[in-house]
């Protein structure tokens, strides 16, 4: 019968057992080995039904056996032992410690705020890629010794539990997960009372959380949690499901995660003495509402609106994760009003200045929305993507902000992502494995591809067991895989821009491969569609239908209920990781990156992370559609399809198996079966070749060390400064105050186009002064300009400089309130400067007679320009806001140019 009620009962554990519960409580465990496996011989049955949980294994040992270890010497000392080993790591000094002594510049703390984590599969609080990117991140930082804080959300019943129905169809569930059963505690009070969250909603409610606390290594994890009793039962199911609801429900989800998270730290701080951040990291827009927060906090000590924006966005890193405005949440503007100002949250911050932060104020915008990944970028100085790629895809998406400035000099940055090793690197895979001889780094190989063959066959007959097959009709599944057989892997989300069904695009030429007789592939494939999302559900179910064919089946695999505990199976089993998206959909897709610790080779469009590190000798590219190919949905992905078959068949599979088919002489070792050929590949040695590559050569690079360091040097350190320097609330003011007059002045700021002249050196002595509107790039077309190293009159000479000057009116401001810059560089065929490739020269002002501006209140400014390269060149000038303040010249996104030099004209909404 079922339970009306549901409480859980936790097992006492004698004084001497007490450190059992701190080694299972911290999430160290799910990356050490040998914590794992000290509580794997704790009690082996308990931890194989448990499926490797240890708070789960402790609650299922009786009284009786916790008094007998209590009793037992010989396991206390492991104890003490695992325990101390614990304590040593969360305490010893790190690479931060190391740097925060040799330069004061780095923050005390920082806070990284997602509205996903995936730490391990036994806290499952996480869909996708996003997710275990932030574990990662957590993961990383804690190995370092970075002082973080992570704040999320508990969602009660996480993302979902996939499995298929006997159609192949997805089903969704959603089990309620209990924190009490979960490796969390509540953060509480003095007098032992939870911490208690509140923020003010519409109508006099109100919406309550209290706070858990995972610790992730030595770095604590807040999650917030709105089923309390104290909430109405509206407000106790905010945080039902990861990615549930719309409007309202996601609205409230965001704000608790910002707000209410902003808070959750100054009470984990002020409850537990950890330092307070310096630097707040918004791990993608959903957590926006955070820089608000802040804004009320420092309203409440007397700062006006315009200066605490200031303060708080010196201190702000942004990371977007979207490379299409569609991934983008946006609010209707009422509904935000509608929970903000004198009858909602933020009391003392004006409804219309939290509305401007998030106002799509630019060409192509739409009024009505609130964008949250516009405020995201509003309130931090610093913003980032997670690819080279997703970089420069970014700085054209949002190039709307910065409207005086090509894409190339927006300021967003990029930080590639990487992969926690610890995490994903299989613990069969020794750290000496790029320098073990070619047999043995191919029996290794074997050996790993051979765990995943066991592991493919006991999921797929649990998955058919669940479809409503009986036992006695999968003996078939017994000969599914083959551990000599070519192995590719592909699991993800199930969007439609990564194109699962993409490898069925020719279901007979795919059948060839599968089926080969001398170069079989196997392929494992595993993923998850958004419940909402109808178009991914029909995806995998066309890949199922197909992976249920008899003629195949024992190739090809479909895995549902993708997740972490599946995915490190996956990872180090397959000989190469498939990724084929919509180029440049892909912000980063670090799946590679894990499969890559292992020694998988990378098989994938150049997209994300794989557009920047692709290299031949560790991996294929898979050419993607360009003209009019790419234009037309069908023949795009009819051309790449194509150029896939023929990587697998022509590359990939001979590679695998020495070029030449399955050559004689090798033997399958004893209980494996031979593919169909029948006989067993010699070492395949330019295939260990490229293995042995990817990891001496590409598994450092992937490494979320290297990220985190990355965000440290670059990002949270700088961040750190600013915010020291603008904490001070004068200096906070002074700013404020500066951009007001600077944008109120722009308008009146202007180079005058006919002043704008050059002295140029032809490389003889000779001077050839030109000026107006007669641009120095002309003079290279046609004729004796063009011969390389001409004499007079052929233009300049590679080498040779030119002097510039020009007459700019500052409206009212001083040239301490901006810098004056010629940009040049080569040029296309309408006289574009190449932005990438563009020279910036700061021009000094030519003081006067009367010792500033002249009679018409004009400056003057000069300065040197030598071209680094021959061709096509030329320059413009342009004038800039300058404060010492900034992090860059396009941070208000004001520039003012010759007129026709500007495609846009100056101004506009600025960061």
């Amino acid at each position: 019968m079922k339970a009306i009620r549901r409480f859980s009962v936790h097992p006492v554990l004698p004084e001497p057992l007490r450190p059992l519960s701190e080694l299972a409580h911290n999430l160290r465990w799910s990356w050490h080995p040998p914590t794992r496996r000290f509580f794997r011989d704790l009690a082996p049955e308990a931890w194989r039904r448990t499926g490797g949980d240890p708070l789960r294994t402790l609650c299922a040992l009786p009284p009786s056996k916790l008094a007998q270890l209590a009793s037992d010497s010989a396991f206390l000392r492991r104890l003490a032992v695992a325990a101390g080993d614990l304590h040593d790591a969360l305490n010893e000094p790190g690479w931060y410690q190391r740097e925060a002594a040799a330069s004061a510049g780095l923050p005390r703390a920082v806070a990284y705020f997602s509205p996903e984590f995936g730490i391990t599969g036994a806290l499952p609080q996480y869909s996708g890629g996003l997710g275990i990117l932030a574990g990662d991140h957590l993961k990383a930082a804690g190995d370092l010794g970075v002082p973080l804080i992570g704040v999320g959300l508990l969602y009660r019943h996480g993302y979902f539990r996939q499995s298929l129905s006997r159609d192949g169809s997805q089903q969704e569930d959603y089990p309620e997960l209990d924190p009490a059963e979960l490796p969390l505690r509540l953060l509480r009070e003095a007098d032992g009372m939870p911490v208690r969250i509140a923020l003010r909603l519409p109508g006099g409610r109100s919406l309550y959380a209290h706070v858990w606390q995972a610790r992730v290594g030595r770095v604590p994890l807040l999650l917030l949690d709105s089923a309390v009793q104290a909430n109405a039962e509206q407000e106790r199911r905010v945080t039902d499901r990861l990615y549930g609801g719309g409007g309202e429900h996601r609205l409230l989800q965001e704000m608790l995660l910002g707000i209410g998270g902003v808070r959750a730290v100054r009470a984990y701080c002020r409850r537990t003495g950890h330092a307070e951040p310096e630097v707040f990291h918004t791990n993608e827009g959903h957590a926006g509402f955070l820089g608000l927060e802040r804004i009320r906090e420092l309203g409440e000590r007397g700062l006006e609106f315009e200066a605490a924006l200031e303060s708080v966005r010196a201190g702000n890193v942004f990371t977007t994760h979207t490379p299409v405005p569609a991934g983008i949440d946006r609010f209707e503007t009422s509904l935000i009003a509608s929970h903000f100002g004198d009858d909602g949250e933020l009391e003392g911050v004006a409804t219309e200045d939290v509305l401007r932060l998030g106002a799509e104020s630019y060409p192509g915008g739409d009024p009505g929305l609130f964008n949250m990944a516009v405020m995201g970028l509003r309130l931090a100085q610093r913003a980032n993507g997670v690819s080279s790629l997703h970089g420069e895809v970014s700085r054209t998406m949002f190039a709307g902000l910065w409207p005086g400035f090509d894409p190339a000099e927006v300021p967003i940055t990029s930080v590639t992502n990487g992969v926690h090793a610890p995490t994903w690197r299989s613990p069969r895979m020794p750290a000496d494995a790029p320098a073990l001889p070619d047999a043995e780094l191919w029996a290794l190989r074997r050996t790993l591809r051979e765990q995943l063959v066991h592991d493919v066959r006991a999921r797929l007959r649990a998955s058919w067991r669940e479809r409503g097959a009986a036992d006695a009709e999968l003996g078939w599944t017994d000969g599914v895989f083959d551990p000599d057989v070519l192995t590719i892997g592909f699991a993800r989300r199930v969007p439609s821009y990564k194109r699962l069904t993409l490898m069925l695009r020719d279901p007979e030429r795919l059948t060839r491969l599968l089926l080969h007789p001398e170069r079989p592939v196997q392929i494992v494939v595993a993923g998850k569609a958004h419940p909402a999302d109808e178009g991914g559900k029909r995806l995998i179910g066309e890949l199922v239908r197909f992976a249920d064919d008899p003629r195949v089946r024992h190739r090809i695999v479909f895995l549902p209920d993708y997740g972490m505990d599946m995915a490190q199976d996956l990872y180090p089993g397959c000989d190469v990781w498939l990724n084929n998206p919509l180029r440049p959909l892909e912000a980063c897709g670090t799946s590679g990156m894990k499969a890559a610790l292992n020694g998988c080779l990378n098989l994938s469009v150049r997209d994300g992370w794989w557009d920047e590190w692709f290299d031949a000798d560790f991996g294929w590219a898979v050419p993607t559609a360009d003209g009019d190919a790419a234009a037309d949905e069908d023949r795009r992905d009819g051309v790449e399809a194509a150029a896939l078959y023929s990587l697998i068949e022509d590359h990939v599979a001979p590679c695998f198996y020495d070029g030449g088919g399955v050559r004689g002489g090798g033997r399958a070792p004893e209980g494996s079966r031979a593919p169909e050929g029948g006989r067993v590949p010699e070492v395949p040695v330019r295939w260990v070749g490229m293995v042995r590559r990817t990891l001496a050569r590409l598994g450092p690079k992937v490494q979320a060390e290297r990220m985190v360091r990355e965000y440290v040097e670059r990002l949270y350190g700088p961040a750190a400064r600013s915010h020291r320097e603008l904490s001070d609330e004068a200096a906070a003011r002074g700013l404020g105050a500066w951009k007001a007059r600077v944008r109120a002045a722009w308008p009146s700021v202007s180079v005058a186009l006919g002043s704008v002249e050059h002295d140029a050196d032809d490389g003889n002595g000779e001077d050839d002064r030109q000026g107006g509107h007669e641009r120095h790039g002309e003079q290279n077309r046609g004729g004796e300009h063009e011969q390389p190293g001409g004499g007079a009159g052929s233009g300049l000479r590679l080498g040779a400089s030119l002097t510039l000057r020009a007459k700019v009116a500052l409206g009212g401001l001083s040239p301490e309130d901006v810098e004056v810059q010629a940009v040049a560089g080569p040029v296309d065929g309408s006289d574009r400067i190449a932005g990438g490739d563009a020279l910036k020269v700061p021009l000094k002002p030519v003081t006067s007679a009367g010792g500033g501006a002249d009679l018409d209140g004009r400056w003057t400014y000069e300065g040197t320009v030598t071209p680094g390269s021959a061709g096509p060149y030329g320059y413009t000038v342009r004038v800039l806001p300058a404060h010492p303040l900034l992090a860059s010249g396009a941070e208000l996104g004001l520039a003012a140019v010759p007129s026709d030099a500007a495609d846009e004209t100056p101004g506009g909404a600025g960061v």
